[in-house]
């Protein structure tokens, strides 16, 4: 197949960036003000009518421009042929427990797979007005400057970042042990609640690396972009080629992916930790 010229790739961000400002305007008029708060079958999976009206307005700015295009959307799912060689992974509140307890950490993304591939990523901030772009082979930017990732070079020294699934309460296979685990070789880990801001913030060089799992691919599509175009590194958990579908990534700075991914493999399950406990622990 073809791939898409540089001109063609900065079409589609200009659009990515239209569909995400215009979904923080929404969430801005929501933040604060929301009227009821719906779950949506698990334990913590909150929707909102911020989340709804955003996804309502980047899917009219997608359609319009792009009729032929599919689209999975976190509230509205898969939209248009699922083999389309142009599929737009969007989610509309990436952030939807923080935004309804009025915690400043959200932000509206989009992403575009070709071919599978993620090529395109714009997530915005509308909190703290910051707007996060990339493009394969267009570099990455933040408010309209230049990002790159971090120069971190040790795991000790690093600052991470992780997430935990719906479904924690009901798997033992959580990541909590891995945040234990990681929390006493680094500087720190940190939970903020939005993986799309997690990844943009691994692009940026505010945090060192990120791994997750449980993840849909609207929640990563446009982090990865950036993390790349950055001159970052994503993968699977054990360094392989990462499978977006899987749920489970491992983003890096690249300088400490090695040592993260081999720490992420031998993390035994909090269950196990009595028979594994040595004096250095």
């Amino acid at each position: 197949m073809s791939s898409p010229t540089p001109e063609q790739l900065q079409t589609f961000l200009d659009i990515a960036t239209e569909a995400a400002l215009a979904a923080g305007a929404v969430l801005q008029t929501y933040y604060g003000n929301l009227e009821s708060i719906e779950e949506k079958g698990r334990p913590g999976d909150l929707l909102t009518a911020a989340d709804k009206a955003a996804e309502a307005v980047i899917l009219e700015i997608l359609h319009r421009h792009f009729p032929n295009h599919a689209i999975l959307a976190e509230e509205s799912g898969q939209l248009g042929e699922q083999e389309n060689k142009y599929l737009w992974a969007i989610d509309p509140l990436d952030g939807t427990t923080n935004f309804a307890h009025q915690y400043p950490f959200f932000s509206a993304s989009i992403g575009l797979l070709i071919d599978g591939i993620p090529q395109v990523g714009a997530i915005f901030d509308p909190f703290h007005n910051e707007l996060f772009r990339a493009a394969k082979g267009l570099g990455a930017t933040r408010n309209r400057r230049t990002i790159k990732v971090s120069q971190t070079t040790e795991l000790s020294k690093s600052l991470l970042v992780t997430g935990f699934a719906y479904d924690r309460r009901q798997t033992n296979d959580n990541n909590y042990a891995e945040f234990c685990h990681l929390t006493h070789l680094t500087q720190g880990v940190r939970r903020s609640g939005s993986a799309s801001l997690d990844l943009a913030h691994v692009a940026c060089g505010r945090l060192d690396g990120y791994w997750e799992r449980g993840l849909s691919p609207w929640d990563i599509t446009a982090g990865i972009v950036l993390v790349e175009e950055a001159g970052g590194k994503v993968t699977a958990y054990n360094g392989s080629p990462l499978q977006i579908k899987s749920g489970r990534i491992l983003a890096t700075n690249g300088l400490i992916h090695n040592s993260l991914s081999t720490e992420l493999m031998q993390v035994h399950p909090l269950s196990d930790w009595g028979k594994h406990l040595t004096t250095n622990v």
